[in-house]
């Protein structure tokens, strides 16, 4: 063939190689490459790492490619004091006092989790900059107790994906927007986005994120790791930017199963500033490594929510031929098992989220510090003012309809309330469970992600779908859910979804275990330029 003749798409795939490889070259090869935190912890206790030096390889790696090269940005902040942290427990191991397993482990956190050091807390927006806060959440005083390192805080979706309805993941004025490590113009969806993508792209072995519906489970499918959303009330949520009390919680975003049982084991507790933890009594364990059983699925009874396939016909052979794997393992399979009142209660979840954004907003902001906004009636002057830096690509839509909305005595948030919970609780999960005797439900976490796409927005549920995407349930009803990478779409990574009732993470942790030991679908991200479909 000729050169005049070569077919143009033969022309772009070359281009693209080129792309790719030119990428990869700027990605060089790096040490602790898909360490775990057991990987991490032998070097240390061989000699071969420090603390210090772990940290200091982060964030080096940091520099090279979320600053720089691919510029993921999905670090906000660095902790500038992250190595005098490093050298006090590298100390501590010396002296021969090693808290447990996460002495000495470099953690990120979400940007709406309260640190009282020199780190900031602003959910990404120019508004809480430099506003002080009282005190370090639970969270961060439970990392802080395990021995762990706060390296920085995380990009996020400005104000939890709470501003606008043309919002785009992993934006904030602050931050800019994160990109997805596997292809860099695909979203890497949120609210949680830097913590995702900087465990994707080992810049950091252990992240926390947090959820209202999807935060932490959609950023673990689109970027290949592992997401636990716990039950509510199992992690406390004091010190955390609030976006519904009824729904948020915090947990862990990791490469493997083990590191996510390892934090979520450190993360739990009774608080009494987060009343709703008193409900985790007796229930919590501080730690889930004993759950981790490679022969976990060994008859465990999974019913196949069939209601949230139809996303992708790939993604659907790729969560078909995981059911298969799961068969090979012992499970008993039951298929259909379908979440029956999917779809029943958008309309009644966005009236609560309004509803108790706005309160628990106003409540947050005026315990933190009287020199700063105190209601989100602040928040939207303060963008109408700062519009340029705000509000250069979308509104603030969710913003004004919360503002708007009256106390939580009112009517119609109560009726709202109730119908979420019969729906998603009672006749959904619940009745689900119930019905087919089964110790999870599976389907596919979310569908490969859309481009990025600053104008428009996401477009998180595709318009041929009536049905909610999969987190919505036990986002709405409370209860676990636990997101394993499945697979690549045209190099896109999507998840399997494992989803039990209340306080069932010991059963989850065990079944996603299991399969994630029989599939090991992970793969680092190589940074590529475009999608590989084109």
């Amino acid at each position: 063939m000729k050169i005049g003749q070569v077919p143009y798409r033969l022309l772009v795939n070359t281009v693209v190689l080129i792309c790719v490889l030119v990428t990869s070259s700027n990605s060089r090869a790096f040490d602790l490459e898909e360490a775990t935190i057991t990987d991490l912890q032998e070097g240390m206790r061989m000699g071969t790492y420090t603390s210090r030096s772990i940290v200091e390889m982060y964030l080096k790696r940091v520099e090279e490619i979320d600053k720089r090269g691919p510029a993921i940005r999905s670090y906000l902040e660095i902790n500038p004091d992250a190595l005098a942290i490093a050298d006090q427990l590298d100390q501590q191991r010396r002296d021969g006092q090693i808290r447990g397993p996460l002495h000495g482990i470099p953690v990120l956190l979400k940007d709406s989790i309260d640190t009282a050091d020199k780190l900031g807390t602003t959910g990404g927006s120019y508004a809480l900059e430099g506003i002080p806060v009282p005190r370090d959440s639970f969270v961060a005083t439970q990392l802080r107790k395990a021995g762990a390192v706060i390296i920085g805080k995380a990009n996020m979706s400005e104000w939890g994906y709470m501003r606008s309805t043309r919002a785009s993941s992993g934006w904030s004025a602050r931050g800019g927007q994160t990109k997805n490590p596997y292809i860099l113009t695909r979203n890497p969806c949120g609210s949680s986005s830097g913590s995702g993508a900087a465990v994707a792209a080992n810049l950091v072995a252990v992240a926390i994120g947090a959820e209202v519906d999807g935060s932490i489970v959609c950023p673990a499918s689109a970027n290949s790791i592992v997401g636990i959303k716990p039950t509510v009330g199992l992690v406390s949520r004091a010190g955390i930017i609030p976006a519904a009390p009824t729904q948020d919680t915090a947990g862990p975003l990791t490469r493997t199963v083990a590191d996510a049982a390892i934090v979520l084991g450190a993360l739990t507790g009774i608080d009494p500033r987060d009343s709703r933890t008193e409900e985790s009594r007796g229930k919590f364990h501080s730690d889930y490594t004993q759950f981790l059983d490679p022969r976990g699925l060994h008859g465990a009874r999974i019913g196949i929510a069939r209601n949230y396939f139809g996303y992708h016909e790939k993604l659907d052979a790729l969560i078909n031929t995981s059911i298969e794997v799961m068969k090979q393992q012992g499970a008993i399979i039951i298929d259909p098992a379908n979440v029956e009142t999917a779809g029943q209660f958008g309309d009644s979840e966005l009236t609560v989220l309004l509803y108790e954004f706005k309160t628990s907003l106003n409540r947050y902001l005026r315990a933190r510090s009287s020199s700063g906004p105190q209601s989100i009636k602040d928040l939207i002057e303060f963008n109408k003012k700062h519009r340029t830096i705000e509000m250069p690509y979308f509104e603030q839509e969710i913003f004004e309809m919360a503002a708007q909305k009256g106390p939580l005595t009112d009517r119609t948030y109560l009726d709202a309330l109730e119908r979420n919970r019969r729906l998603a609780a009672t006749e959904g999960i619940d009745a689900t469970l119930k019905k087919y005797r089964l110790d999870a439900i599976v389907a596919p976490t979310y569908g490969p992600v859309m481009p990025i796409d600053l104008i428009l927005g996401d477009h998180l549920v595709p318009p041929w779908k009536s049905q909610e995407w999969t987190p919505s349930a036990p986002a709405v009803a409370g209860y676990p859910h636990i997101s394993v990478p499945a697979g690549y779409i045209f190099g896109i990574p999507v998840g399997i979804s494992f989803i039990g009732g209340p306080y069932s993470e010991p059963i989850l942790i065990k079944i996603a275990y299991a399969y994630e030991q029989a599939t090991k679908y992970r793969k680092p991200p190589r940074f590529l330029a475009q999608d590989l479909a084109r």
